[in-house]
């Protein structure tokens, strides 16, 4: 009889068993999916890094001390980093790229324009010659060197937009030198269909108050100067 009565007990306690399990299975079930699928706002957040990747796009200066801010305390107050300011209150996707090195020449340039392209560029301002002109370098050999510049740009980013930065020589320098040097820049970029800023000193260049003691590099006020003139192109070429 005791034999009996607890004989039915047994496939009950086993059945308890078996559903306990089941439920602890479903459980675990549904957290390891929860964990594999991502949220809503884990989707939005990646959409949004990828959408920033893709649409941040590079203006590379590429000029010598003028680009720099040579003789300034802080490197915010040259024209590049003014530029990047006016970019960023205007709310556009534009990374502003400084590079500028004192002292450097066209031919400087071209010997390095290969390395500054390995990073993206989708807007390349041009600003060198200036260097070659006081130092009497036959503008035969500084128009080749812009040139082959200009080529290096287009052959890698072929559907970057280029400016380029006219420049002008003291009048001591000799009118006939002076004067080919200047036009030099017009031509360069009607050959090549590229924006041009006519003069990237205009209202600074000669200007005691506007520029250093040397009386060659912009001040402080010569650099928001010097980004106007710059602005008045680039602008045009954002919006395009």
């Amino acid at each position: 009889m005791n034999s009996i009565l607890k004989y039915p007990k047994f496939p009950i306690m086993l059945m308890c068993r078996y559903f306990l399990i089941l439920v602890l299975l479903i459980s675990c079930g549904g957290e390891s999916s929860k964990k594999t699928e991502p949220t809503n706002s884990e989707t939005t957040e990646n959409k949004t890094s990828v959408e920033t990747v893709e649409t941040n796009k590079n203006i590379l200066f590429f000029g010598d001390s003028l680009t720099a801010g040579f003789g300034l305390d802080d490197a915010n107050d040259a024209f590049p980093a003014i530029i990047q300011s006016k970019i960023d209150s205007l709310g556009l996707s534009y990374k502003v790229i400084n590079s500028g090195v004192s002292g450097e020449t066209s031919s400087g340039g071209l010997g390095r324009i290969e390395w500054v392209l390995n990073q993206k560029v989708d807007v390349f301002v041009l600003e060198l010659g200036a260097n070659d002109g006081l130092r009497g370098i036959q503008l035969k050999q500084t128009r080749e060197n812009l040139q082959t510049i200009i080529n290096k740009v287009r052959k890698t980013y072929p559907k970057a937009s280029i400016i380029l930065a006219g420049m002008q020589l003291p009048p001591n320098l000799g009118q006939e030198y002076t004067e080919e040097f200047r036009t030099m820049f017009n031509e360069l970029a009607e050959t090549n269909k590229v924006d041009l800023i006519p003069f990237l000193l205009k209202d600074v260049g000669g200007i005691a108050e506007l520029n250093l003691g040397d009386g060659i590099h912009p001040n402080i006020e010569g650099q928001k100067i010097v980004a106007n003139n710059v602005w008045e192109i680039l602008e045009t070429v954002l919006v395009r």
